[in-house]
């Protein structure tokens, strides 16, 4: 479950951890009373549970009345990435002279939890992670020890933080991972941290997810779950029977078996992308699953490129590829590319078959994701 970033501030302020004054309004009367209570400038932030809300027009920083005046009209009950917009958080704009980055999240691999310091904030994560590896700190936790405050100040250090920083910065991580810990969170995340001209650290952004598993025993957080948006894709995917979670990246992903599309997010990620969602429609990938999956992709405006990973068991390769064949003559024109790599039964004769008119075909999975990648880089064009 994913909370509104106010809802993630209010806990993260609740545990420890300086943010800036704020207030949500519904309304562009509320946005100028909270504006005027805080005082110019302010930032006026959409809260969706979507990623990039920047870049897509739904956080504007104003400097007076007209200017919070227009951008509320703007940004309240537009529909930013498919989520309509119901409140806006108004907050005092922080004069920063620098950016961390502070993350917790689970490790699957070691199965520890993991606390992340950068000093390069303000930017995604997985680009910092993908092209300056060395940026981030990662400090492996054990779960039954928790965080220790040598470990805290050891991974701020280690992250090329300022040493006139490193106790507030090490603070503010033990408290983070705090609230991972009694949350039940699958992720805690600071991006950025801002540090001010006097030399103050504050949370100007926050996210806080929580496990849904967990739930029964966070009723206070679960309490907060905004139904309003629930997303038209998701209910569809429902409707079709197939297991579907939105995430925030552009390439999509579908799959049959909720082993192979972990396996392919997971290489996506670790080529530098990022997957738009988790598609899994079970087995039997018939022309009518097929094409009930694409409908739900081609209708997700983040989605550039989409990756077809079909591994033929029982279900046979050549007949999921007449399958996706079946499905691509329905469309006139395809609204974005799409990449096939097709293993197991009769996965040569299936690769043999599909229509390369319609779609890229690759032999490998490796070389399937880094297609779908570099497709997806180029708006899908």
């Amino acid at each position: 479950m994913r909370l509104h970033e106010y809802q993630a501030k209010s806990v993260f302020s609740d545990g420890g951890i300086p943010i800036p004054p704020s207030g949500l309004a519904n309304s562009v009367e509320t946005v100028l009373e909270e504006t005027n209570r805080i005082g110019y400038p302010v930032v006026i932030k959409a809260q969706v549970h979507v990623g990039g809300r920047g870049k897509a027009g739904g956080i504007t920083l104003v400097q007076n009345d007209n200017e919070a005046e227009i951008a509320a009209n703007k940004i309240l009950g537009m529909d930013l990435k498919g989520y309509l917009v119901y409140e806006v958080l108004v907050e005092q704009a922080i004069d920063f002279v620098d950016e961390i980055y502070l993350g917790v999240t689970l490790d699957r691999s070691s199965g520890m939890p993991v606390a992340m310091v950068s000093s390069e904030g303000g930017i995604d994560i997985e680009q910092v992670a993908s092209s300056t590896p060395d940026a981030i700190s990662k400090t492996y936790v054990n779960p039954l020890l928790g965080l220790s405050d040598s470990q805290a100040k050891t991974a701020v250090l280690d992250a090329g933080i300022s040493p006139t920083l490193t106790d507030k910065v090490a603070n503010i991580l033990l408290s983070l991972y705090n609230i991972w810990e009694t949350s039940d969170a699958t992720e805690t995340e600071i991006n950025p941290l801002m540090v001010s001209k006097d030399g103050d650290v504050i949370a100007t952004d926050a996210v806080l997810n929580i496990e849904d598993d967990a739930l029964f025993r966070q009723k206070k957080l679960a309490d907060l779950r905004d139904t309003r948006n629930n997303n038209k894709l998701e209910s569809k995917a429902d409707l079709y029977g197939f297991n579907y979670v939105r995430l925030d990246g552009n390439i999509g992903i579908i799959g049959n078996g909720a082993g192979l599309v972990m396996t392919t997010l997971d290489l996506v990620d670790h080529y530098g992308g990022k997957p738009a969602n988790f598609l899994d429609i079970g087995g039997g990938a018939n022309s009518v699953r097929v094409e009930n999956a694409l409908e739900i992709l081609f209708e997700d405006e983040n989605v550039d490129s989409i990756l077809f990973n079909i591994f033929g068991g029982i279900t046979r390769g050549d007949e999921v590829a007449q399958g996706i064949n079946d499905a691509l003559e329905n469309f006139d024109t395809l609204p974005k590319p799409i990449v096939v790599r097709l293993d197991g039964t009769n996965a040569k004769e299936g690769m043999e078959i599909l229509n390369t008119d319609h779609l890229t075909v690759e032999s490998t999975l490796e070389s399937a994701v880094q297609r779908a990648i570099e497709l997806a880089s180029k708006g899908g064009d």
